[in-house]
């Protein structure tokens, strides 16, 4: 009689298929694993994608707060530029009825309008009578006095009359080739844009153009 199969019935490969199955559960097993491990990177990369996308925004919105704070501060600036400028020129404003009398020698008790009337009268060769009835408002030395100094302190004057000032200023031609030298009193920031443009002045005045430098310290050219 034929042999009767054992209930473990081999496969074709020699193997029983309690063994196959067995291969396969465990396949099935790994897949399972690997299943889980990709969707847990899915959804760390998902997670990851949002948390880029929130970075995104978030710099967006950063670019537009510097953008934002950029313009307010160039608006400051401006705004603090135009404050400045106002300011300088009220104190050229209130400057214009002053000049200042430079390498006048310094006595103890100096009276500060003798002082600056005797310059005048001897030096710019303004008539006595002219000089008694020059009005000041206000005569003094600028700075503080320091021992030793080389020059003499300056004696800034401020005229009561404008006209008189005027007058005083014309005969400053008298001190050419002295130590002496009197000027208009301007704000230091305008005296150092004079500085910068005395020199243009010179060369366009050479070339024929009326130039004028005016109080607030610009170049205007009559072509």
């Amino acid at each position: 009689s034929c042999p009767v199969d054992s209930p473990e019935t081999t496969s074709p490969t020699g193997k029983s298929f309690t063994d196959i199955l067995d291969s396969i559960n465990k396949r099935l097993s790994l897949v399972e694993i690997l299943h889980r491990e990709f969707k847990s990177l899915r959804e760390s990369l998902e997670f990851s994608q949002q948390q880029v996308e929130t970075l995104a925004a978030e710099n967006a919105s950063l670019r537009d707060s510097v953008k934002s704070l950029t313009e307010n501060v160039t608006h400051l600036n401006e705004e603090n530029k135009k404050i400045k400028e106002t300011v300088i020129d009220l104190q050229a404003r209130s400057m214009r009825d002053n000049l200042v009398f430079s390498g006048i020698p310094e006595s103890a008790e100096e009276d500060a309008e003798a002082t600056v009337k005797s310059f005048i009268k001897t030096y710019m060769k303004l008539p006595e009578d002219t000089v008694e009835n020059i009005c000041f408002e206000r005569v003094h030395r600028l700075r503080a006095k320091k021992p030793g100094a080389p020059r003499p302190r300056p004696i800034v004057a401020k005229f009561g009359y404008f006209k008189q000032k005027e007058q005083v200023k014309s005969h400053g031609r008298e001190l050419k080739g002295t130590d002496f030298s009197v000027n208009d009193q301007f704000p230091k920031e305008i005296l150092e844009r004079r500085k910068v443009l005395f020199p243009i002045r010179r060369s366009l005045i050479q070339k024929g153009s009326r130039v004028v430098i005016a109080v607030d310290g610009r170049l205007y050219r009559d072509l």
